[in-house]
């Protein structure tokens, strides 16, 4: 079901999230845009290429994590500070 708002990402824009999860309500949401029935390919378009560049951030912020538990975990906490 459509809301009659349209929301697309530029190709400039880049996409920026304060956090994992608010990245994966993004997605959730683009999701759902996507799915709806009178979305038309210019609009899928724009969402599709949205939701890879949100899930593109999320992966950094997955990353940086991981690299920061890899450090601690090897006794390198000296080196965030």
């Amino acid at each position: 079901m459509s809301t009659g708002k349209k929301r697309s990402a530029s190709a400039d824009e880049n996409i920026e999230i304060a956090s994992v999860e608010e990245g994966f309500k993004i997605l959730e949401e683009t999701v759902n845009r996507l799915s709806e029935e009178d979305i038309t390919l210019e609009d899928s378009f724009s969402e599709f290429e949205k939701g890879m560049k949100v899930l593109k951030a999320v992966n950094e912020k997955i990353d940086r994590v991981e690299k920061k538990v890899k450090l601690l975990s090897e006794g390198g906490e000296d080196e965030f500070q």
